[in-house]
């Protein structure tokens, strides 16, 4: 089996969409090496975790290098003269470079050694025109991996990268921790929702993140109220973007219809998809994790129609694809889930239809594929 190194800018200091998806990766990655016979061990280094960051991937084959350093330039500096170190002695088959921030360097140095590498893209973060030298770095790379296809066709449009350089490696979910189930008492108490049918976004309430589509649901509940009059809508995260919607939410007269419920653990997130009947985010989002965990909750989705949430909503198959910044659109689409005549509503057939392709049995065998891991 190939030897492997892994550099990332951190896993498990912060939590975040590109952590999570990393933690996904590895955890895939782990579970083949684990299963192989004589793999050698695994070199990764981490820029911004240091030794006590509650690691939960612990293996005897992997060997984690922690740099993290007060002040920040020193951990760079620690990066490069280890990394070198290990490249020159150890030559491994091929580097997996974890962020487009650390692709001019690992060009730097795989190149002249001749060693092969990979960067790993995840949304937002590629999808303009980048710095020449990350440009070069992609154009040199022997492959790139992003999550979906639209942040492909973005990356490559706006960095004139060719598309057969790029392979989908997407995001998944974790179906036996996202299950059905009946909706809980204490939250539909908690919340007032007896008897309410129940409209729910999870998403980060910043206001450099209003693409999340927050407000654009608010402004389409009059016309969801006009068939629904028991319609409510709870909305789980925070951020600084809130007294702005809720300012909307009074100036519309709806703000008994709303409930801003704040942060959540993801591990408490299962019984609050379970309270609701349909999950709404007109977004511009890389891929949308939220709606493949909705959905393996058996939740009907609506998401927006012109980003990566095409690939987990298996392009409109899944769910309801509209306009995002369209409040009516947006509304007729939530009328037509809580309707529950279409197929897309029947929880068992969703939970299945999108376990097949974005389970972590899914992610494992696309990664055993690109990696000639057997």
């Amino acid at each position: 089996m190939s030897n492997y190194t892994f550099v990332f800018l951190e896993i498990f200091s912060q939590e975040g969409g590109i952590q999570a998806y990393v933690k996904d990766v590895l955890k895939a990655y782990l579970s083949l090496i684990e299963n192989s016979d004589n793999a050698p061990k695994t070199d990764i280094f981490l820029l911004r975790d240091a030794p006590d960051c509650n690691n939960p991937l612990t293996s005897e084959l992997i060997n984690y290098h922690y740099l993290k350093t007060l002040p920040p330039w020193k951990g760079r500096l620690k990066l490069a003269i280890k990394l070198l170190n290990h490249l020159i002695q150890k030559r491994p088959q091929r580097v997996f470079c974890g962020h487009i921030n650390l692709a001019p360097l690992i060009q730097f140095f795989c190149q002249p050694l001749g060693i092969p590498y990979t960067v790993l893209t995840y949304g937002k973060e590629v999808w303009k025109t980048l710095p020449k030298a990350q440009q070069n770095a992609l154009k040199n790379a022997d492959s790139i991996w992003t999550i979906s296809r639209y942040s492909r066709d973005c990356l490559c449009q706006a960095n004139d990268i060719n598309l057969n350089k790029v392979e989908i490696v997407p995001c998944i979910v974790d179906g036996e921790q996202f299950t059905p189930g009946e909706k809980p008492i204490e939250l539909i108490e908690k919340h007032n929702l007896q008897d309410a049918k129940v409209l729910m976004t999870v998403a980060r309430l910043w206001s450099g993140d209003i693409y999340k589509g927050v407000d654009v649901t608010i402004r389409a509940l009059p016309k969801i109220l006009q068939s629904f009059p028991n319609v409510k809508y709870v909305v789980i995260g925070r951020g600084d973007d809130r007294p702005r919607l809720e300012q909307l939410t009074k100036d519309l007269g709806i703000s008994d219809r709303i409930i801003f419920a704040g942060f959540v653990p993801t591990e408490d997130l299962v019984n609050h998809y379970r309270m609701a009947d349909a999950y709404i985010m007109p977004s511009q989002e890389g891929f949308g994790i939220v709606y493949l965990e909705a959905m393996a909750c058996g939740v009907p989705v609506l998401s927006g129609d012109a980003d990566g949430s095409a690939d987990p909503l298996q392009d409109g198959e899944l769910g309801w694809r509209v306009p995002h910044r369209d409040p009516d659109a947006v509304g007729q689409g939530c009328i037509e889930i809580l309707q529950g005549k279409d197929k897309r509503c029947q929880g068992s057939w969703l939970r299945q239809k999108s376990l097949n392709q974005f389970s972590p049995k899914a992610l494992s065998e696309k990664i055993a594929q690109l990696m000639e891991v057997n």
